[in-house]
This record gives structure tokens, sequence and C-alpha cells, in this order.
């Protein structure tokens, strides 16, 4: 008897032993991959797209006149980029509350301008030559909780894309601002990415993609060219996370400083471009080749 329970105590730490041992040598899930961007107003020339693809998977790319620019240089370009090997996030310029204030005063809805920008849109990217299914971004440059005209203004774009060839996507801020107190009375926050998922799950509207901005250090690494995760920007399941701009906002890129030059996110020498920074977990993130 006593030799069968010191086998039994044998058996039994022998069995644990090896149970730690599996256990220690479980593989670690994958880390989610990570691709490089970079976007600007201004294309960046044929010559510079050699230098920029060692470094960069995918480009923004305008189908509009960018903000405060009355030209679009990135106009017949798509071909050239794709034979360089970039993939793609397509960008519509959006109108700012100034101009939405405005049209109302005037008689235009928000809401009208909104499938009028749309529409515009969609012809510049089937003129451009993007497939069907690709995604088009809507440019929302200013944060916080939407003004009922930007919301009215935004959903009308993003719904008018939704009818098209193209799925509907949404650039806007991650970053949180105070708003207000919340139903405990402490001070709220909120982020134009949250205001915008609420407004599309309360109205059961098309599903939006969105590529978030938030420079914000941390959790913004600055401008380097290491691209972080996704997951990190605070914004869950975002298809793109632009991660610095230039010029960098000072106010919040204090611990990231030495990262950025003169103020502004430049490419390596020999040629450097200032460019805004993004990552994505695809080198295509609007299915745009």
């Amino acid at each position: 008897m006593r030799l069968l329970i010191l086998a039994a105590t044998v058996a039994l730490a022998a069995a644990a032993a090896l149970a730690q041992q599996t256990s220690v040598q479980s593989p670690s899930p994958a880390p989610a991959p990570a691709y490089l961007g970079f976007d600007r107003n201004d294309y960046p020339g044929d010559a510079a797209l050699p230098e920029l693809r060692k470094h960069f998977a995918f480009t923004g790319y305008w189908l509009t006149n960018p903000p405060r620019t009355t030209h679009n240089s990135w106009i017949g370009k798509r071909e050239t980029l794709l034979r360089a090997g970039f993939g793609f996030l397509i960008v519509a310029n959006g109108r700012l509350d100034s101009e939405l204030t405005h049209a109302s005063l005037r008689g235009s809805s928000p809401a009208a301008l909104g499938r009028a920008d749309a529409a515009a849109a969609v012809a510049a990217a089937i003129r451009e030559g993007f497939p069907a299914g690709a995604i088009l971004f809507l440019d929302q440059e200013e944060g916080g909780r939407l003004l009922p005209e930007q919301a009215d203004y935004l959903l009308a774009w993003t719904e008018a894309v939704a009818r098209s060839a193209y799925l509907p996507g949404v650039y806007a801020s991650g970053q949180p601002v105070a708003d207000g107190r919340g139903p405990d009375g402490k001070p709220a926050t909120i982020t134009t990415i949250q205001d915008i998922r609420a407004r599309v799950a309360a109205n059961h509207l098309h599903p939006i993609a969105f590529w978030v901005i938030q420079d914000a250090c941390p959790p913004a690494p600055g401008c380097v060219l290491q691209p972080p995760p996704v997951a990190l920007s605070g914004s869950p399941d975002a298809t793109a996370w632009q991660f610095a701009q230039s010029p960098c906002r000072t106010s919040i890129t204090r611990s990231c400083a030495r990262t950025y030059t003169d103020g502004n996110c430049d490419t390596p020498a020999p040629a450097p471009l200032d460019v805004d920074l993004s990552t994505a977990p695809t080198p295509d993130p609007s299915h745009g080749r």
C-alpha cells in the first residue's frame, strides 16, 4: 500500500510538472500587424515615391481640394501610386460648422449639402478608378460632440455614400474633450468618434469605418516610423489611426516633442517632407487597390 501511495504521488507530481511546462511553453498570441502610412495636402511628386515606399505602405488620397486649399494635386495619381506599391486612405474634405451655419441662413440645409458633397466624392472616386467597395472617408476637422447642423451634414454624407458602390468612413477626433457632467455628477468627456457611433446606433444607420486622429502623447508615440497598434488609439475597431501631424499640436505633444523637427513630422532624408503619420492593420485600409 505504501508503494502504491508513493507511486501515485510521483505520478501526480509528474503530471503537475508537465502541465506547468505546457503552460509556460504555450506560445503568446501574435501581435496584431501594423502598417505605416502618410498623408499630406500636397502630392509629394512622382520622384519622391521610391524613397517614400521604403518606409510607407499606404498614403492618403484626396478626392477633393484638401482643407484650406484651392486645388487638388492628387487627382490623376492613383495609377502612379499603384505602380509604386502603395495602398490608400481615400478622403474627401468636409464642411466647417461656420460654412454649414452660413448655408442654413441662405436656405440650404446641412443635410442637402451633405448629400451633394457625397455625390461629388463618389463621382471623383469613380473618375480616379477606385473599385467598388472602397471606403471613402469624410474629413471631419472639428472635434468634440457634433452640433446639430454638423451631425445632419455628416450623417447625410455617410448615408449617401452607403447607397453608392462605395462604403462610408469618417476621419474624426478620438481625443477626449470635456462634455459637461455625467449621471454621477462628475466631469464627463467625449470623443467625436464616440458621438458619431452613438448617433449611428440610435438611428439604425449604415455602419461607418473610422480613421481616428489622436496625436496626444501618450497614447501617440510622436513622429516615429515604427507604427503602433491601432488598438492603442483609444477608439476600438478603428480602421486607421493618425498618430502624428504636421505641424504638431504643442499643447498635447510635449512628452514626444523631440520626435518632431521644428514642430513638423518630417520623412527621413535625403528629401524630407512634412507629413502626417497613420497606422493600420492592413497595407490598404480603404481597399482602394
